[in-house]
């Protein structure tokens, strides 16, 4: 996932200057002592995370924000004739400061939070968003836009520099640039009370989260459990001072539970409580912020004219429109759900024939999924398991990234980070030995740490005045922690995702454009997934697996016989798995494709929009809506069909890389060259078809799938 943090969104109201309003004093105080607002005499400019204190954001962010508005008001005084450089370049490069001090403090907020920062985030998100709204709804700013944006092509601008002229000028009329009067302040009612119900979205996630603890003391409750979850279960009691065994809703602690418990009413007490996060009517319960978001998302949209907030977002995305979306996963509805039903069947006869009866509940299923998969393919996550040490795993990536890229990964101790667990990189392209980006790496769970995997940045990449700025990149993720009898070792799943965020990291090191609007994954939301979903092809590749796959007791190298059973199972269960992507991504467009206002249930609401997706029983109070971070308060709102149609991509990618050789340099190089290092320089489909020489066909992705042979 490539992360969207507000302080990217705030650029997002009606005085013809921007009024700063921190004293001149305070404003003094701040320069002279805040770390945050200092030049930072660090390893490539780095953040001097040993010296920034939770006390030192919010009047960093005050005072940034005051110097943005300093440097957006030399715009609005301007007598001259606006012009690209005057008007477009300055807007793009003003307040830099800000930029630079919310990259730190929003990103922090994900990975490594407090109450303290909660708070701080919820008392500043309106004054950002009414920052925005007052650059966007100004008149005289958006009236010198348009006259650069009206003489765009009798001037020259080079097709990155259209981009950015494009970006600014359509991003001014869908913040309300063209909004009078009552309607313009509504719009900024809407926006400041969107920016802080993400917030608490995300906060009432986390907070239901990490308010579940299963203690279990009768060792029997433990039988099928693996080892080194059993271990990691002792761990964690140890840790929270418990005796016996603890079992939390983190992935790595919850996986094991659900997939190996032979006690049937534990994976059904675990998998209900992971099921009904913040929808348990307490003081973390989002139902009630789910349906405010969805509803001034549509008054917003329907206000600039769209009948849907879908309508709205999809007008800057491959898709372009929601029937094309609706279309596109209809149709793969209907190549996978006959391959879905046959998976449902077939693990239901499995589990049938070993004794099991009655329906399978979702909390069988992948029970009884993994056993039937051990059975039919003699593989299993456990036989897997010792060959993924992360370690091992990450210098295999890093590897991958030389053989294709030549590029090499200096770990730099002397980088200080926010948290002890986070290891930092200098990346350098050996070529020409040219410094590319420093790499922040934060691997295992933490109660300050929301769930999932995501890549996202410090700083962008940029030319600043005519210097070649890297940007500061951060990989993020929640994996099997190492616990006394063994280092963290990862499940095959957890191996892909590295993969997959580590693609994301790539597209943002890669990065080689002029402005941070257009740079690295500053692309449309259905291709930013691309470079991060062709990373996960070399997965099961032989020649890629043999550089560092080994046994972690051992030495052993991965069996060419293990790999060919990870190839066999390949296709196993790629039915269900399409279809429970799709059911996400109709569960997305039900919350963001109406054009009436919502009331009523929510996980009614859910389950009308996703129904033909449906596979297993419903059961009452499990839903995703309330936790369904990617759409509410993660960027991805009326795009989670973008994973989808990135496959296509990627699978149609990645067939030239087959057809050539994995470590192909000529194919790698036309990647890097043609859609890695341009950023958002040009349309997608431009940048794609420079690569394939073609667009791209479903074909690849339903052969991969074992949809059609």
């Amino acid at each position: 996932m490539r992360k969207i943090t507000l302080f990217t969104l705030i650029m997002t109201v009606v005085s013809t200057m921007l009024v700063a309003q921190m004293k001149p004093e305070d404003a003094a105080a701040v320069k002279q002592s805040n770390p945050l607002v200092q030049d930072w005499n660090t390893p490539y400019q780095s953040p001097p995370f040993d010296k920034i204190r939770t006390e030192h954001y919010k009047p960093a962010i005050l005072f940034a924000l005051d110097e943005a508005k300093k440097d957006v008001n030399l715009i609005i005084e301007n007598k001259e004739k606006p012009t690209f450089e005057n008007t477009i370049v300055a807007l793009e490069n003003a307040g830099g400061l800000l930029n630079r001090v919310l990259g730190v403090f929003f990103n922090i907020n994900e990975s490594n939070t407090s109450g303290e920062l909660q708070k701080i985030a919820e008392e500043i998100s309106p004054d950002l968003t009414r920052h925005g709204n007052d650059i966007n709804m100004n008149p005289i700013l958006f009236a010198k836009v348009k006259s650069v944006y009206d003489m765009r092509d009798d001037i020259p601008l080079t097709t990155e520099q259209r981009m950015l002229l494009d970006k600014t000028y359509k991003g001014f009329i869908k913040r309300g640039a063209l909004l009078e009067g009552a309607q313009k302040d509504e719009f900024r009612k809407i926006s400041e009370e969107l920016s802080l119900l993400s917030l608490k979205y995300q906060k009432n996630n986390l907070s239901d989260q990490n308010a579940y603890m299963k203690v279990i003391t009768n060792k029997k409750d433990l039988v099928g459990l693996p080892q080194y979850a059993i271990d990691a279960a002792k761990e964690t009691a140890k840790q929270r001072k418990v005796k016996g065994w603890v079992f939390t809703l983190d992935y790595p602690s919850y996986l094991p539970l659900i997939t190996y418990a032979d006690n049937r009413e534990l994976r059904k007490e675990i998998w209900t409580a992971s099921s009904r996060i913040a929808n348990n009517d307490n003081e973390n319960d989002n139902k009630e912020t789910v349906i405010k978001i969805t509803n001034n998302r549509l008054r917003m949209a329907q206000l600039l004219g769209y009948s849907s907030y879908a309508e709205y977002s999809l007008v800057d995305r491959m898709a372009e429109n929601p029937s094309k979306v609706l279309s596109f996963i209809d149709d793969l509805l209907k190549s996978s759900m006959p391959f879905a039903k046959k998976d449902i069947k077939m693990v239901t006869d499995y589990a049938q024939s070993k004794g099991f009866e009655g329906e399978l509940q979702r909390w069988d299923w992948s029970y009884w999924s993994e056993k039937l998969k051990t059975e039919k393919y003699s593989i299993n996550q456990e036989m897997t398991k010792p060959y993924f040490q992360l370690e091992k795993v990450r210098e295999g990536i890093f590897m991958l990234a030389d053989k294709l890229y030549g590029l090499e990964f200096r770990e730099n101790r002397e980088i200080t980070t926010y948290h002890h667990d986070v290891i930092t990189y200098e990346v350098w392209d050996k070529a020409n030995n040219k410094f590319m980006a420093l790499m922040y790496m934060d691997f295992f769970p933490r109660e300050s740490k929301r769930s999932g995997a995501w890549m996202t940045s410090f700083r962008e990449q940029k030319m600043e005045n005519g210097k070649d700025v890297r940007p500061l990149i951060q990989m993020v993720c929640n994996f099997t922690k190492p616990t006394a009898k063994s280092p963290s070792l990862l499940t095959f799943d957890e191996y892909n995702t590295l993969l997959h965020e580590f693609g994301h990291c790539l597209h943002g090191i890669l990065s080689e454009c002029t402005y941070e609007s257009t740079s690295g994954t500053s692309v449309y939301r259905d291709f930013v997934e691309l470079p991060s979903q062709i990373m996960e092809n070399f997965s099961t590749e032989k020649e890629f697996l043999d550089l560092f796959a080994v046994h972690y007791l051992t030495g052993e190298k991965i069996p060419a016989e293990l790999i060919q059973k990870i190839k066999a199972s390949e296709e196993y269960l790629q039915g269900y798995g399409t279809v429970r992507q799709l059911f996400l991504a109709l569960v997305d467009m039900g919350w963001n494709n109406t054009t009436k206002p919502f009331s009523g249930d929510v996980e009614k609401i859910e389950r009308a929009s996703a129904q033909k997706a449906e596979l297993l029983p419903a059961i009452d109070g499990s839903i995703m809506s309330t936790q369904f971070g990617h759409i509410f308060s993660g960027g991805y709102a009326a795009g989670y069909y973008g994973y989808k149609w990135a496959e296509v991509l990627d699978a149609d990618a990645y067939s030239l890389f087959k057809e050539k050789g994995i470590f192909n340099k000529e194919v790698a190089t036309s990647f890097r060259k043609n859609v890695l290092s341009k950023g958002g320089k040009k349309h997608p489909m431009e940048l794609y078809k420079a690569f394939r020489g073609q667009e791209p066909t479903t074909k690849a992705l339903l052969i991969r799938s074992g949809f059609i042979k």
